[in-house]
C-alpha cells in the first residue's frame, strides 16, 4: 500500500469550503502517481515502453467530505493484474482514522504507436505489490448511456482539458458532467466508464437524464459515440 499526508487547501474547496468531488478525484489520482515513481515505472518508464496506463472506470463513494484545512491521507493498492487490465482501490481517511472516501478503478495497458492494449509486461507487474480487495459494495463498471436523455449545446476541448498523455484527463470529464445537476445536489457515488478519448479541438455533444435521484450524462462525439458515461447519484 501507498500513502501519503495532506492537508486540504484553499484552491481545492467550493463554495461550502470542503473539498470537491473533483478536489477527490485529483488526490486518488496523484496518490497512484507517486506510487509508480516512487517505483520507477512511472511517467518517464512507460514513455520509454511507449506505454501508458488508460482509466477505463471509476466508482468513487463519498462518506463525507473534509473541510477547509483538514488533515487527511490518502492511500492506493493494485489488487489484481489480468492481461493488459490492472485493477487499483483508494480511500481517503481523516486524522481519526475514519474513512471518508473510497474507490475501486480498472485501468488498460496500452501501446501508444498502436493505440490497442497491450499485456501488462513483468517487469511493472513485479513491481507492485498486490493487496487484499477493499472492503466495499462493488457497482458494475458498465455505465448505460441515458435513455431518451436531453441533448446539451456542444462545447469543444479546450488545451485545460488534457493531460500528459495529449487527451482529455479522466478528471475532466467529472466535471464536465457535474454541470448538469441541479445546484446543491451532492454527490455521494460517482460511477464513469470511459469509452474513447477526446483530444484537443474534438467537440462534445453532452446528452443528460435523471431517474431516482440518479443523473446519467452521456459526453459524447457529433455522432453519438459516447467518450465518456458518468453517473452521480
Amino acid at each position: 500500500m501507498y500513502s501519503f499526508d495532506s492537508r486540504v487547501r484553499y484552491s481545492e474547496v467550493g463554495e461550502d469550503k470542503k473539498l470537491t468531488l473533483n478536489g477527490i478525484i485529483n488526490y486518488f489520482q496523484d496518490s497512484s502517481t507517486f506510487q509508480s515513481e516512487e517505483l520507477h515505472i512511472g511517467v518517464g518508464r512507460l514513455e520509454e515502453l511507449k506505454r501508458v496506463w488508460v482509466l477505463s472506470s471509476w466508482q468513487i463513494v463519498v462518506d463525507r467530505y473534509p473541510s477547509l484545512c483538514e488533515n487527511i491521507r490518502i492511500s492506493t493498492w493494485p489488487y489484481q493484474f489480468q492481461g493488459f487490465l490492472g485493477w487499483r482501490n483508494f480511500t481517503m481517511t481523516g486524522e481519526d482514522g475514519k474513512i471518508l472516501a473510497w474507490a475501486n478503478s480498472l485501468w488498460t495497458f496500452l501501446d501508444t504507436q498502436t493505440g490497442r492494449p497491450a499485456r501488462v509486461p513483468e517487469e511493472i507487474e513485479k513491481a507492485y505489490v498486490l493487496e487484499e480487495k477493499l472492503d466495499m459494495e462493488y457497482a458494475s463498471r458498465k455505465v448505460p448511456m441515458p435513455a431518451d436523455g436531453k441533448a446539451g449545446e456542444p462545447f469543444s476541448v479546450q488545451k485545460h482539458h488534457l493531460d500528459t498523455n495529449h487527451h482529455v484527463n479522466n478528471g475532466q470529464y467529472i466535471q464536465m458532467a457535474r454541470e448538469y445537476v441541479p445546484e446543491g445536489f451532492e454527490i455521494r457515488q460517482m460511477r464513469a466508464e470511459y469509452k474513447k478519448q477526446a483530444v484537443l479541438g474534438d467537440m462534445i455533444y453532452p446528452v443528460t437524464a435523471s431517474r431516482d435521484g440518479r443523473y446519467t450524462i452521456g459526453l459524447c462525439s457529433a455522432a453519438g459515440k459516447p467518450y465518456a458515461v458518468v453517473e452521480l447519484s
